[in-house]
């Protein structure tokens, strides 16, 4: 993906990289990365599906988009309406969405609500959502808040590039090489040092969680072709098991890897999604 590309939407720059140079001559596949990542994580799977129109977003708070207003937060249906934003304004429907994690969340969500937007989607170690139980909504409503009132903590800085890809490696399940990836995409030079773009508000609890029965609900909404891509050593193989049968038109495929297994393994990734696609 050699192209950036910035789309200027509801008073947000949301910024992308992109397998077409800008303006875009072919409807895009979208691909949306999971929490505190950026487009860079998916540089690998590109490389390895050279002739689709791959089109991954930065979400508001991360990478080169726009951070949210001061008086605003991130609420997980907001990242939802910033595509229907986005897809209302370029004219697109039916497409074919990538997610990761979280992006595959935001994508499923999508799907169930707007289904005219998504023809197929991809998720990749994503099934299903975060969900918890409706008694303990008041206590999740006192954590959500009581973060966001805490003072804001300081970015770290790093001297290089280098330490902090190291620095985001320690956290992670990966390599040097994909750390350095998110690190060169996700860091911005300031005057204390280097330092990472995404918004620090991004890692304040959440105010809500869905309950189990509304995930179910929105699952069960999403009638499009489904691939769910799931690594052997991530983070949602039990849930994926338990949810598998909400979805109406699932095809489930095991890789090798752990979280981010697009990075790591996108050659196994990249062939599961061109036999979806061309099935």
């Amino acid at each position: 993906m050699h192209y950036p590309v910035s789309f200027s939407v509801a008073q947000l720059q949301l910024a992308a990289l992109s397998q077409q140079p800008s303006p875009l001559s072919t409807k895009p596949i979208l691909c949306l990365h999971g929490w505190l990542d950026n487009a860079a994580s998916f540089i690998p799977l590109a490389t390895k599906l050279p002739d689709l129109p791959i089109l991954a977003l930065e979400f508001p708070g991360h990478g080169h988009s726009s951070h949210r207003g001061a008086d605003a937060h991130y609420y997980f249906f907001d990242w939802v309406q910033d595509l229907v934003a986005l897809c209302r304004q370029q004219h697109w429907q039916q497409l074919t969405i990538v997610g990761h994690s979280m992006g595959g969340m935001v994508a499923t969500a999508l799907a169930a609500a707007f289904p005219e937007l998504v023809e197929r989607l991809v998720l990749i170690d994503s099934l299903g959502f975060i969900t918890d139980v409706p008694s303990n909504t008041a206590k999740q409503l006192r954590d959500g808040i009581s973060s966001r009132l805490k003072p804001v903590s300081r970015k770290p800085c790093y001297s290089s590039v280098a330490e902090a890809a190291a620095a985001r490696q320690r956290q992670s399940d990966f390599g040097i090489s994909e750390a350095l990836l998110l690190a060169q995409r996700g860091t911005v030079q300031t005057d204390s040092g280097l330092t990472w773009r995404a918004d620090m508000r991004l890692r304040h609890s959440s105010v809500y969680r869905l309950s189990p029965a509304q995930a179910e609900t929105l699952m069960r909404a999403v009638q499009c072709p489904v691939l769910a891509v799931i690594a052997e050593d991530g983070m949602i193989t039990e849930r994926a098991s338990q949810v598998a049968g909400c979805f109406a038109n699932l095809r489930r495929v095991n890789v090798k890897g752990g979280h981010h297994c697009h990075m790591t393994q996108p050659e196994a990734v990249a062939l599961a999604i061109h036999h979806f696609l061309q099935a």
